[in-house]
Parts: structure tokens; C-alpha cells; sequence
């Protein structure tokens, strides 16, 4: 990631739930401006600790730019922490 634009943005996510090795897939997200980034593509997501809360980090693109989104499993609530160009 080039010329990256470090974040703390709520986004509202649309994700999908199923079984398997990755269970939750970002699927969509729309920004505060209404701007929505359909993903096309997930690249590396673990899960890690903020405190005593389990954090799940999803590195994901549209093609154009790249994004980190972090989903909080105890509040429920997705922050966009990255905004990148792609190059």
C-alpha cells in the first residue's frame, strides 16, 4: 500500500455470514459522504485484540484503491482504519 490515509470512519458493511475457514466476508461497505465500495477482492483478515475485545481486520480492494476494515465482534461495528492508492 502506497500513499495510505490512516482512518477512524464508521462505515456501515454489508457482509456475508457462512461456514468454513473465513466465516464473515465483507461484501460492500458505504463511507459517511454515501460514497459505496463494492470489494472485489479480500487479501489477508485476522483476527486480533483491542484490549480485552476480539478485533477482525479484513485488508480488501476495489480495484482501484485499497482498504482495511475492522470489524469489532463485541460492539458490533465496522471502522474503515485505511485508505490506500493502489499502484
Amino acid at each position: 500500500m502506497n500513499d495510505e490515509l490512516f482512518l477512524n470512519e464508521r462505515v456501515e458493511v454489508v457482509a456475508v455470514f457462512s461456514e468454513g475457514l473465513n466465516p464473515c466476508k465483507p461484501v460492500k461497505f458505504r463511507r459517511a459522504s454515501g460514497r459505496e465500495v463494492d470489494i472485489t477482492e479480500i487479501g489477508l483478515c485476522h483476527p486480533t485484540t483491542a484490549g480485552r475485545r476480539m478485533v477482525h481486520m479484513f485488508d480488501v480492494t476495489d480495484g482501484g484503491a485499497d482498504y482495511r476494515l475492522e470489524f469489532d465482534s463485541e460492539r458490533l461495528t465496522w471502522l474503515l482504519t485505511l485508505e490506500a492508492d493502489r499502484v
